[in-house]
């Protein structure tokens, strides 16, 4: 899953930003991790990979924000969680692959 959003923040000049999230729901991870973040150039490289690929992407500035700032390789951060966690549900629904049900009753 790519994020992908524009900033005005610094500046008044707009920046395309993108990450991309990787979570392996049957694997080891606890959260979803940042596995490519980038501005300008590299957030449109980014975007055509995922584009490429069918990745599904999700234009929320506030939040790619957020997850430009995590590093690679690192969990989302909890603040994330909820706005990453239906975003994850829509894609999963999308590809007809939902998950089961934690035994806490909520999707990862």
């Amino acid at each position: 899953m790519a994020k992908d959003g524009t900033s005005e923040r610094n500046g008044g000049a707009a920046r395309r930003i993108a990450v991309a999230l990787s979570y392996d729901q049957n694997g080891a991870d606890d959260a979803p991790k940042v596995v490519a973040s980038g501005q300008g150039e590299m957030a449109e490289r980014i975007l055509e990979l995922a584009f490429a690929s069918g990745v599904k992407v999700r234009e929320d500035a506030d939040l790619a924000e957020i997850l430009a700032a995590v590093d690679i390789d690192s969990p989302i951060p909890v603040e994330a969680f909820r706005a990453v966690a239906e975003i994850l549900t829509y894609v999963y629904l999308a590809n007809r692959r939902l998950p089961p049900l934690s035994p806490q009753g909520a999707a990862p």
